[in-house]
């Protein structure tokens, strides 16, 4: 009995088992069913399901079709979105646009410095240098009688103002048989297309003799003022100074050329020139707006638009005098020019402003960087002004700027003496009390600039670089120095460290350990910025440079270490997505 109710119970456990698997196998397979019939229907557009299912009737088809409709206006209608979700980046936008609003307020105090400062160096060669020429040759005619104090006859200052009185002479001597009449009559014949095409070379041409006339300058005052003892690695000081007249005089006849053009526009019946002119104003943006610009580059393009713009003043006044010579010195006649000067001159800061606030935007670079700017001129002209200056001051805004005052003051000393006939006794009292109005103008500039460049300096730190001496100083003390620890310091079993130089010319000892006594004698001296470089404001790479010289690497040496972000950082890629390396 028990073995038959044993028997009996394991076979109903076996049925019940079968049983259950049956009944989960079923399962699976209406899953299965179910997800294949899913699948089908995904494939399937809403409106066939609804037919399939409602047998093909059209009324309710149309009614679910108009619900969905109504449904998908409704939330375009209704639907939020909330900004805050990404603060950071409409912060961002907002932040360029008021940077694009305070642009035009610091462009134009950097404008109104730079201008001022061209102003300065201009009327130095109308003031000051005759007086420094005259003392110059005073000394030379004296020396007889006084007998020779030094070893020079005159001091390197002395020579450079004698030479650049010279220079005015010959020049002008022969700007005096150019006839202005004859160019402006040979300009006024060509075609509007000629004369924007001339106008537009003598812009690039004024360009390009601007940065090499300069270093022939340059070279002509070294050449001159360079110690007899070195070896001589020049061709003499004659061959340079007749470069540097033939220079000056192409120079200034190109700006009358340009002069002239600009006063053929303004004395055309329909103004199209004078249009066209303008207009090649704004083809400047679209030269400029779409490249990348750093803060040393928009330096540079600010120089450069300080330069054109005093230019441009300059050219307005000699076209102002010319005309109104023609017209007798009718005051009338005046009223009738000044609309157009104020509209070339409006249509020049327009541009100004508008090229400076987007390239400021696509670069992004905040609006304080002209403060910067500012800061970096007012140091040339402190340091021009210090026992250590090696150069003066209107050659340094020279160097800075591009503006070279002696073809442009050379030109308008020709327009004056041409347009202003002075006769009688009265007439050279008005004269010299012009040229004392002038020197007065000139002393009352400086004083007010050499204030308010010192104050410019004091806020950005910049007083300690005031009494640093010339790079060529520091570099040689610097490898001299080098030179003297790495023969003391070397061991017969250790052979000399090679030595690579630094970015500021110095001999750095690298590639082998220095000993611990080398280590605590040998400091190398860095060189402090100075007027010669591109920008004298600090930067966040001073560290990285003291850290290099410090240690002994430069360049490999440091490659795994993280750069430092500057904080002008850009993207690499233009708005048009065009790479720019």
């Amino acid at each position: 009995m028990a073995d038959s109710l044993s028997s009996g119970l394991g076979e109903e456990k076996e049925k019940e088992k079968e049983k259950e698997e049956d009944s989960e196998r079923q399962g699976k397979t209406e899953q299965t069913r179910q997800t294949d019939r899913s699948k089908e229907k995904d494939g399937v557009p809403e409106t066939l399901r609804i037919n399939d299912k409602n047998g093909g009737g059209k009324g309710k088809k149309r009614n679910l079709s108009d619900l969905s409709l109504v449904r998908f206006i409704t939330t375009e209608l209704t639907r939020g979105y909330f900004l805050e979700h990404n603060e950071a980046k409409y912060t961002e936008r907002r932040e360029r646009v008021y940077t694009c609003l305070r642009i035009p307020k610091e462009l134009e105090k950097l404008m109104t410095f730079g201008f001022f400062l061209c102003l300065d160096a201009f009327l130095y060669v109308f003031t000051l240098l005759p007086l420094r020429v005259i003392l110059a040759l005073l000394r030379l005619l004296t020396l007889p009688c006084c007998g020779l104090s030094g070893s020079r006859l005159l001091q390197p200052a002395q020579v450079c103002d004698v030479l650049k009185g010279f220079i005015m002479v010959l020049c002008y001597s022969m700007m005096s048989y150019v006839d202005y009449s004859m160019m402006y009559h040979l300009i006024r014949g060509q075609s509007v297309i000629k004369l924007y095409i001339i106008y537009n070379m003598l812009e690039v041409a004024d360009r390009l003799f601007s940065s090499f006339g300069q270093d022939i300058l340059d070279a002509l005052y070294w050449t001159a003022t360079e110690p007899k003892e070195k070896k001589r690695a020049h061709i003499g000081v004659i061959p340079h100074f007749l470069m540097a007249v033939l220079y000056v005089f192409l120079h200034a006849i190109l700006i009358m050329v340009q002069a002239t053009t600009l006063n053929v526009a303004f004395n055309s019946h329909n103004k199209s020139l004078l249009t066209i002119m303008m207009s090649n104003n704004f083809v400047e943006i679209k030269g400029s707006v779409f490249k990348k610009f750093e803060k040393n580059n928009l330096f540079q393009m600010s120089n450069s638009d300080i330069k054109e713009r005093f230019t441009n003043y300059i050219l307005l006044l000699i076209v102002c005098l010319r005309n109104m010579e023609q017209f007798s010195w009718n005051p009338d006649h005046l009223w009738v020019l000044f609309p157009d000067v104020v509209m070339v001159i409006a249509s020049e800061v327009a541009v100004d402003v508008v090229k400076h606030a987007f390239i400021t935007k696509f670069n992004d670079i905040s609006a304080d960087v002209y403060g910067e700017y500012r800061a970096s001129l007012a140091f040339d002209l402190v340091s021009s002004r210090q026992k250590n200056a090696y150069t003066d001051y209107s050659d340094s805004v020279s160097r800075r700027m591009g503006f070279i005052p002696l073809p442009l003051a050379l030109l308008l000393i020709r327009v004056v003496t041409s347009s202003v006939k002075i006769q009688g006794s009265l007439s050279f009292m008005c004269v010299l009390l012009f040229y004392l109005g002038m020197i007065t103008l000139k002393v009352l500039n400086s004083i007010v600039l050499l204030g308010t460049s010192c104050v410019f300096v004091k806020e950005a730190n910049m007083e300690e670089k005031l009494f640093d001496p010339p790079p060529s100083v520091v570099s040689s003390r610097a490898n001299s120095r080098a030179h003297r620890n790495k023969h003391v310091h070397t061991t017969p079993q250790q052979e000399p460290t090679a030595t690579k130089p630094t970015k500021g010319g110095i001999s750095l000892a690298s590639d082998n350990p220095q000993p611990a006594s080398m280590a605590e004698t040998f400091v190398p001296t860095i060189p402090k910025s100075d007027s010669d470089t591109f920008l004298t404001t600090p930067d966040e790479e001073d560290d990285d440079k003291i850290i290099n010289a410090n240690t002994g690497l430069e360049g490999d040496g440091l490659e795994h270490r993280t750069p430092k972000k500057d904080l002008l950082e850009i993207d690499r890629f233009t708005i048009c997505g065009n790479r720019i390396d």
